[in-house]
């Protein structure tokens, strides 16, 4: 069997849910799960109108629910057709009173937690999920609906659930698998789970990726495909680089350290239990569905270019953090990433000198307040509009020279906290942001001029 996984442009209306459905249509001898996002910018209005609601603007939050209603049954309308949707939309018009409740609910308290933030998320899933069960139901394809809720368990840290990875693929087991051996195509939602009481739980934004990933690994899936509206995984940014070329061959490494440093393809903890049952996950698009993708493996044939792909992400911050006498105290780098965590800001990347500690961070309003946590520990400065680039590529740990040949092309540009990764297929430095299209065209031009054509499209 085979999980595949269609993102929100893919079900964005009743034209790309048609896609959707000849798409599985030509893949039902390997009996597919269907796993999808809500329908493109859903997410984001679910979002704007639980914050109304908890700020106590309930007209403008009721509003918001009454246009995705419409935008909702107009879909389903459209795709099922006058007497179907006459049997379904009771369905699904007992989801939206429940969301109308809930939001009445929210602003009569006029507070909005993280526990009522994960629920209002949820219909966006729940809801398309749905309608693309009823489409596929409409033709022809023996499909059926799971809601995600009963078999994705995670913890309670809500809008950034832990999945409970046993119980889910016990769950998957008894749940999921007998639809398969019954020729039905079950049809869920990614992105939404539940507590082991119930409680309605999301693991995240993007996080369909990662539910397709553990709904694949729970199943023993032979191959689990992510359907988005690009070809496959680029060496960089098409936006900023007319030249960028679809990868057709990444390993599970090299994926990870890409879409953590900017690339919005895929998830970064989408292929995590990929890697534990070495399932090849394949990156796909629904409006041309002819086109190979980009295939994610653990060990790839070697290619001849250096790098992969070179990824960039804007809007960061260093924070640098500078006490001659204390740097090398025992508990002093502890107490740093201490005050890290307090306030809830992730790190990327470290650099370290005899005399200070440099980090960068994603630009957001907790910084002002943790810098004034750290300066109770030292000297702080922080500086914004800054940008990480990141090269990736496995030949990077057999290939010496490698940063004479990159900060060669970079001679005229301000470099600042330089590093190679941990995992040592990654080279990452720090420039001003306004500088990211010549930077990242510059070095795609260098490295990318010649492509191997077993790696590359």
């Amino acid at each position: 069997m085979i999980v595949m996984k269609f993102g929100g442009t893919s079900v964005e209306d009743a034209k790309a849910i048609d896609r959707v459905a000849c798409i599985v249509q030509g893949r039902l001898e390997k009996k597919p799960v269907v796993v999808v996002s809500a329908m493109a910018k859903v997410t984001d209005t679910l979002l704007t109108m639980a914050r109304a609601a908890g700020s106590g603007e309930r007209k403008t939050a009721l509003k918001l629910c009454r246009s995705l209603q419409e935008r909702h049954y107009n879909t389903a309308s459209e795709l099922l057709g006058t007497a179907l949707f006459t049997d379904f939309h009771s369905e699904i018009g007992a989801d939206f009173e429940a969301l109308d409740e809930l939001l009445r609910g929210i602003s009569a308290v006029g507070e909005i937690t993280p526990r009522t933030t994960d629920h209002v998320a949820s219909f966006g899933e729940i809801l398309s999920s749905k309608i693309v069960a009823a489409a596929l139901a409409a033709r022809g394809i023996t499909s059926t609906h799971v809601d995600s809720r009963d078999v994705l368990i995670t913890d309670m840290t809500y809008m950034q659930a832990v999945p409970h990875y046993e119980e889910t693929d016990a769950r998957l087991q008894a749940r999921v698998a007998p639809l398969l051996l019954d020729g039905k195509v079950p049809v869920m939602g990614g992105f939404i789970g539940a507590t082991r009481s119930g409680i309605t739980t999301t693991i995240g934004r993007g996080g369909s990726d990662f539910s397709a990933a553990i709904f694949g690994a729970g199943l023993g899936a032979e191959s689990i495909e992510i359907w988005t509206d690009v070809d496959g995984i680029l060496t960089t940014d098409p936006r900023i680089c007319a030249e960028a070329r679809r990868i057709k061959l990444i390993s599970f490494d090299e994926a990870a350290e890409l879409a953590y440093f900017g690339a919005k393809v895929l998830h970064p903890a989408t292929v995590l239990p990929a890697i534990q049952k070495n399932i090849p996950v394949y990156v796909l698009n629904s409006r041309n569905p002819g086109c190979e993708g980009t295939r994610i493996t653990t060990r790839p044939p070697h290619g001849k270019n250096i790098f992969k792909a070179i990824a960039a992400k804007k809007h960061i911050t260093i924070v640098e953090v500078a006490a001659p006498r204390m740097l090398l105290a025992h508990g002093f780098l502890r107490a740093i990433f201490e005050a890290f965590e307090r306030h809830k800001v992730a790190v990327d990347v470290v650099s370290t000198s005899e005399v200070s500690v440099s980090l960068t961070v994603d630009s957001h309003h907790a910084i002002p307040a943790l810098a004034a946590d750290l300066a109770k520990l030292a000297d702080v400065k922080y500086e914004g509009r800054k940008a990480i680039v990141c090269l990736v590529g496995e030949n990077l740990r057999e290939t010496p020279g490698i940063a004479a040949l990159v900060f060669r092309e970079l001679a005229d540009k301000k470099i600042r906290m330089i590093s190679q990764g941990a995992s040592e297929i990654n080279l990452t430095f720090v420039i001003e942001e306004d500088e990211v299209p010549e930077v990242i065209q510059r070095l795609h031009k260098r490295f990318f001029s010649e492509l191997d054509s077993e790696i590359f499209a």
